[in-house]
């Protein structure tokens, strides 16, 4: 009988509740703030690192899984039992951890030849972060409790990933700015005439959707564009950091657009705080399916 084993990482931000219900596996980034180096998810939970960014004014660091570690990963997993190991991961354009699962699948099976006929790896790129790919993962091990066949979870991750999409809103443009993700002059220039980006995540790629003047404004854009992008009648997911009340705000916006509830609520944890700050808000969604 196969074994089915749903493995992300914590850049996902799945929920605790959902790791747990489901069993899913998490791989957690090493982080490293100040003179420190700490683990996601193992040494402080989202409210704790947002605490600690406060106290420091450098920006966090983010380390890849290396192949070393996914093959002990894979040697752990086989030990156990697993027969398909599913994995899907950070954007690749962001972070060399789903190359080196890749990587470390050929290194794996040289030392470990007996294995080979044993654990099949199918790792896929999530080719974002946060819900864009948490939500697909938190579903894909929802198929695996309800029985689906590895085949069918392997072709809802391959259908899925690639029309997902995120527009989310920042507040703080000094994170952006020193990670790179926004060039300093337009994080300045922002600062100044109390511009707001919203940042838009599809297909490996992060770019800047719009500008809008003031807060208020700005949620008022992540879901209007979140709405006139996303497959009508879906599920799709509220983003948020440290502030629930722009949470709510886009909530009530989606609510009375859509006329129903976000499916679910992800609180970037620290690989992503670290790049765009803690106090952000988006939807996460099915992208339309072009003509």
């Amino acid at each position: 009988m196969r074994k089915i084993q749903i493995m992300t990482d914590s850049a996902s931000d799945i929920s605790y509740a959902d790791e747990q219900k489901y069993s899913i596996s998490v791989i957690p980034f090493p982080i490293t703030l100040g003179d420190k180096s700490y683990t996601s998810r193992v040494d402080f939970d989202n409210e704790q690192f947002f605490t600690l960014m406060a106290q420091h004014d450098e920006i966090p660091k983010t380390a890849q899984i290396t192949p070393f570690q996914f093959q002990q990963i894979y040697l752990r997993e086989a030990r156990a039992g697993v027969t398909d190991l599913i994995l899907v991961l950070i954007n690749s354009k962001g972070s060399s951890t789903y190359d080196n699962s890749l990587q470390a699948i050929d290194l794996f099976f040289e030392e470990y030849p007996q294995y080979r006929e044993v654990l099949h790896i199918h790792s896929f790129d999530g080719m974002g972060y946060n819900a864009l790919y948490g939500s697909p993962v938190v579903h894909a091990a929802q198929m695996c409790d309800d029985g689906a066949s590895v085949e069918e979870i392997l072709q809802y991750l391959t259908e899925i990933l690639p029309r997902r999409q995120i527009y989310f809103g920042i507040y703080d443009l000094k994170y952006a700015a020193k990670s790179g993700r926004i060039p300093t002059a337009a994080a300045f220039l922002g600062s100044a005439l109390n511009l707001k980006p919203v940042m838009k995540i599809f297909d490996h790629s992060i770019t800047t959707a719009a500008k809008c003047r003031g807060e208020r404004k700005l949620v008022e854009k992540v879901a209007e564009m979140s709405i006139a992008d996303m497959e009508p009648g879906t599920p799709y997911e509220l983003v948020y950091g440290n502030d629930t009340s722009c949470l709510e705000e886009l909530r009530h916006l989606m609510v009375r657009k859509l006329g129903y509830e976000p499916a679910a609520v992800y609180q970037i944890g620290a690989a992503v705080a670290a790049n765009s700050g803690p106090r952000v808000v988006g939807a996460a969604f099915t992208r339309k399916k072009e003509d």
